[in-house]
């Protein structure tokens, strides 16, 4: 009966003994293993065994984690108290370091991103801190890695979740962008209305233009067509020879039409006197005509 105890008891102590000794560590996960509290190895994912009671398995989370920096008060470069908090992204490099070179990493990160997020924010000024987030990033995230490293940790990216001035700072900023945006729109107004203006004047002198070409066109078809009538005129008389009694005879018909009219006296050219004797009949025709024969 002794016997058969003791064969039970062994049978359980080497369950017991084979479950302590059996580990898994998940794919996301790596192990540090430790014998009698000295480092010995790092476990892979997957299944590891250690020796009970001698050997410790610490699990280390290789995922990216997230560590939330509280909101703090910061001072300026030009003295404006701002509120600014931010979110800083790492994933572990290597187990052994961040097991062993430093306690409380989730602290030790807090406090480290708080320092240098007071340190980065303090050298700007209000303007430039909050039109500048990528570039507080990316000096945060610089810093953050280099601190970090001895820790095995790789500071993936940092993020700044808010920038918040005071109540009457904030007020004075609204004042100021809408100031700003007044400004945009009147000097808008004023360039279209200044567009406008030349343009309608631009108009103006291209329609003077083109009446003054319209007119100038008009005075030179006239004045061509004038010539080509006087060029018409004097080559059908140069070609038809005309005597001194053509000639008186038009002369008579230019006194025709000047004795039609109500003037008492007509003035005869002296030179038309040798060109109207020719004819003997100017005095009949003063006389049909009723004026005077003078």
């Amino acid at each position: 009966m002794g016997t058969i105890l003791f064969l039970f008891f062994l049978v359980l102590f080497v369950i017991a003994v084979g479950t302590l000794s059996i580990r898994i560590v998940s794919p996301y996960q790596k192990g540090v293993v430790e014998r009698l509290g000295r480092y010995t190895r790092t476990a892979q994912p997957g299944l590891t065994l250690i020796i009970p009671f001698l050997d410790r398995l610490i699990k280390v989370d290789m995922r990216e984690q997230v560590v939330d920096v509280p909101p703090q008060e910061v001072i300026t470069k030009d003295n404006v108290v701002v509120t600014v908090d931010a979110i800083v992204f790492y994933e572990a490099t290597d187990p052994v370091k961040l097991v062993y070179n430093v306690a409380n990493f989730f602290d030790a990160a807090t406090k480290l991103a708080q320092t240098n997020l007071r340190n980065v924010v303090g050298e700007m000024e209000l303007d430039q801190a909050l039109t500048s987030r990528d570039t507080i990033n990316a000096r945060l995230r610089e810093v953050l890695d280099d601190a970090t490293d001895k820790w095995g940790v790789r500071v993936v990216r940092v993020e700044i979740k808010r920038i918040d001035p005071p109540a009457d700072v904030t007020q004075a900023m609204h004042r100021q962008m809408k100031a700003e945006r007044e400004k945009r729109a009147n000097i808008l107004e004023a360039e279209g209305s200044r567009q406008a203006a030349i343009l309608e004047a631009e108009g103006k002198a291209e329609a003077v233009r083109r009446v003054a070409d319209a007119e100038r066109y008009r005075l030179q078809a006239e004045a061509e067509g004038q010539s080509r009538a006087i060029t018409i005129v004097f080559n059908a008389i140069k070609e038809a020879r005309p005597d001194d009694k053509l000639i008186a005879i038009q002369y008579l018909d230019a006194l025709k039409a000047m004795a039609n009219g109500q003037a008492a006296k007509i003035f005869v050219p002296y030179e038309a006197s040798g060109v109207l004797g020719a004819l003997g009949g100017i005095k009949e025709l003063f006389s049909e005509s009723g004026g005077p024969t003078s």
